[in-house]
């Protein structure tokens, strides 16, 4: 049976799966693309300090997509609890907007899918309901999204649909889940010095077949 789109967003944990599976994370993790200057583009500057907000080239996000946006990110990740906020609150939008607007050819391809993955959804929207996505209730939204968000079985009519939403789906996640909250979120401990160090626990040791550490 196809997953729905409520059925994905109920367990924030069971999300990360799909980041580590997703082509996204690739280029999270590509020095080529965000985290290092790729030497063969020249003029490009170096890659945004995430910390100041200081870029080297403008958004180009339009107000109206920038809408869409929200709405669709917040449906991949609603707020659950106090401490697992929704997409738009840890500012997801705004990391998409700066991914695509970027000028490494990576993103450049990912822009044109968004886009018009953006307008396909508000074209959508207005075909159904008559009205753009932001403005629907969330079973016309759900609606639309579960015949998109499962891309091996999509039907033909929504195939351009299902390859924006992975893209899409792809870039929420790996947004949301290298921000501190969302890292927090999964239980990530990294990227922080440790006081102390005891070593594997005893138990992964004996999974190993290791009476004790080497050290």
């Amino acid at each position: 049976m196809k997953p729905d789109i409520t059925q994905k967003r109920m367990d924030r944990r069971a999300a990360i799966k799909w980041m580590l599976a997703a082509s996204a994370t690739v280029h999270l993790l590509d020095a080529k693309s965000f985290g290092q200057t790729d030497p063969l583009l020249k003029g490009f500057g170096t890659d945004p300090n995430m910390l100041t907000g200081e870029v080297p080239w403008d958004r180009s996000m339009t107000p109206g997509q920038l809408r869409t946006t929200s709405t669709l990110a917040d449906i991949i990740l609603p707020r659950t609890s106090e401490d697992s906020p929704s997409a738009t609150e840890v500012h997801v939008p705004d990391f998409i907007d700066e991914w695509i607007s970027a000028p490494y050819d990576d993103q450049k391809a990912d822009r044109a899918i968004i886009l018009d993955g953006l307008a396909w959804i508000d074209r959508e929207s207005q075909r159904r309901f008559r009205k753009d996505f932001h403005e629907l209730k969330e079973v016309q939204q759900t609606a639309i999204c579960d015949d998109i968000c499962f891309q091996p079985e999509a039907l033909p009519e929504f195939e351009n649909g299902a390859r924006f939403f992975a893209k899409f789906r792809n870039l929420t996640l790996g947004g949301y889940y290298t921000t501190n909250i969302g890292m927090t979120d999964i239980g990530y401990v990294g990227n922080f010095a440790l006081t102390t160090f005891d070593g594997p626990p005893p138990e992964v040791l004996k999974q190993l077949g290791i009476d004790k550490a080497p050290w």
